[in-house]
């Protein structure tokens, strides 16, 4: 990472970077998750993490951020079911109206998360690193 980076960018990165080692940390937190249409609920809980993990770091690369923006895209797309499962799980084990209210909201909030990721990493704008700025030496 270097200076030119945007705050953006390193939010993003930090963002999708840790959430990709939680798979790793917890991966039956997550595999739990996975509805049961989808096979091999392990193989894509460290699939989709290696993927976090490797499209938060290619936000930090100039050469690298537009790609690992459309995969990023791409990958919270592919995972919404699991988010949904995850709410449909709370609903059915009768958890708390405060845990169904706060999943059921997130599910809509994921608009802004791709967004977030078009504008910091897709967008024609976006593409180009920021400027660096350097000091004149006296």
């Amino acid at each position: 990472m270097y200076p030119g980076h945007t705050l953006s960018e390193k939010l993003l990165a930090t963002f999708f970077v840790a959430g990709g080692t939680l798979h790793f940390l917890f991966p039956h937190a997550y595999a739990n998750i996975i509805p049961s249409w989808i096979p091999q609920h392990l193989l894509m809980v460290w699939i989709s993490g290696a993927c976090e993990i490797a499209g938060g770091l290619g936000v930090l690369d100039a050469r690298l951020r537009r790609m690992a923006g459309l995969g990023l895209i791409a990958l919270s797309l592919a995972v919404f079911p699991a988010n949904v499962q995850m709410f449909l799980n709370t609903y059915a084990a009768d958890h708390s109206i405060a845990t169904q209210a706060l999943l059921l909201l997130r599910l809509p909030l994921q608009l802004p998360l791709l967004y977030w990721i078009w504008r910091t990493a897709v967008a024609p704008d976006a593409a180009e690193p920021a400027p660096v700025l350097h000091r004149r030496s006296k």
